[in-house]
């Protein structure tokens, strides 16, 4: 048993400058680029001044992360890919005017984070994108992320009630992209973030979204399993994301319920037809093909993390975003993990992470043995939160 824990981070984000962008667009939108780019103003705070080099530092992301004892990341998207509105998990889906240019615009991150990536292939599992406008399109670049050694997967978009264009994810018509993931084990991520609606311009819309996308980040759980895609695809495995992870346990009960009462026929006054009704409990789905990306868990998710499931659970830091763990991330995981048995912990901060999206913990090692946290210190309770601090794993119960 080593005296330090492997840590790897399933929620991680990196993105390249605008400037870097223009250059992996197909010359075809070059133009148009450059137009766009004179009229866009950035408005994230994490994205600017001198903290916004983590995104695509090589160098400097590799010491802050072995600062704060993480050798190896899944990398989700961030910063403002060309034609994006605002960041790339936040934006609404395109529309139907503006999703030709929005589509040359993630193709253009797929293809810095595929060279972002090679630049450390042990330490980086990379997700591309898609978009769910044209399932040709879509089916066409998850085969290209998986061709391009983008082994996080895809990051699977959120369907706002209000994008009536687009398909929701309890669509049969996706059975053609759950084939191909399945086919050539891409993971399924889902974010928080996507699959809010438009809040119009008010002054309490963010907030409103902020407090609510819990709530649309969250359904694509149950849309997609409710739906029988993990019925019909047994080999498809997905991820959520910073939607933390005991609100599953709750999730699963209630799908459960509802599954026992469908078996009968009827729900209430809602006629079921056979069709509808899965073979076996939700809950055996969610257990066998979904994990959860519990960034900066509180203590009392890990408290229930049997009720989860310490197989499902992916540990995230959230660099390098004002939530993270960064630069306390030891001090985070004494928190929540304090007194938990060391192989549950280490399923958590490693196990499960290099199953689902195939790290190589023997070659992550020496790494893990030079700057990796302690067994003993995570092992002991915080003595007192740092002062500084601004991750929520400090401050939920």
């Amino acid at each position: 048993m080593s005296d330090r824990y492997t840590v790897i981070s399933a929620d991680c984000h990196a993105g390249a400058t605008v400037a870097a962008y223009r250059d992996y667009l197909e010359e075809e939108w070059l133009e148009e680029f450059d137009a766009w780019r004179g009229r866009y103003a950035n408005p994230f705070s994490d994205l600017k001044g001198d903290g916004r080099s983590r995104n695509w530092d090589t160098a400097r992301r590799n010491a802050d992360q072995e600062t704060d004892g993480v050798v190896a990341e899944v990398v989700f998207p961030n910063t403002v890919p060309p034609f994006f509105p605002t960041g790339q998990l936040i934006a609404p889906p395109p529309n139907p005017n503006n999703y030709q240019r929005r589509l040359a615009g993630i193709r253009a991150h797929n293809r810095w984070v595929a060279d972002f990536c090679a630049e450390q292939p042990t330490r980086r599992a990379g997700i591309g994108q898609i978009f769910l406008n044209d399932i040709e399109e879509a089916v066409r670049d998850v085969r290209w992320i998986a061709a391009n050694g983008l082994r996080g997967g895809i990051l699977l978009p959120g369907v706002p009630d209000d994008a009536k264009h687009i398909e929701p994810l309890y669509s049969r018509e996706y059975d053609r992209l759950w084939a191909v993931c399945e086919e050539l084990g891409v993971v399924v991520n889902h974010h928080a973030g996507g699959g809010s609606p438009d809040y119009g311009k008010h002054d309490i819309g963010w907030i409103l979204f902020a407090l609510e996308t819990p709530y649309y980040s969250r359904r694509a759980l149950t849309h997609m399993v409710m739906s029988g895609v993990f019925q019909r695809f047994p080999g498809l495995r997905m991820v959520l994301t910073e939607t933390s992870a005991a609100w599953s346990v709750q999730a699963v009960t209630t799908m459960n319920d509802f599954h026992r009462q469908m078996c009968l026929g009827r729900i209430g006054e809602i006629s079921v037809p056979g069709t509808v009704v899965l073979a076996e409990e939700p809950g055996e789905y969610v257990h066998r093909n979904v994990w959860f990306g519990a960034s900066f868990p509180s203590r009392s998710e890990i408290e229930a993390r049997h009720e989860i499931g310490v197989d499902r659970i992916l540990w995230g830091s959230d660099y390098p975003h004002h939530e993270s763990t960064f630069p306390y991330t030891t001090e985070g995981l004494q928190l929540a993990f304090h007194g938990v048995p060391t192989e549950e912990v280490t399923a958590m901060l490693s196990g499960n992470a290099a199953s689902v999206y195939g790290f190589d913990v023997a070659a992550l090692t020496p790494l893990a043995q030079k700057y990796g946290p302690r067994v003993e210190l995570v092992a002991q309770p915080l003595a007192a939160i740092p002062e500084g601090v601004t991750s929520p794993a400090f401050f939920r119960k």
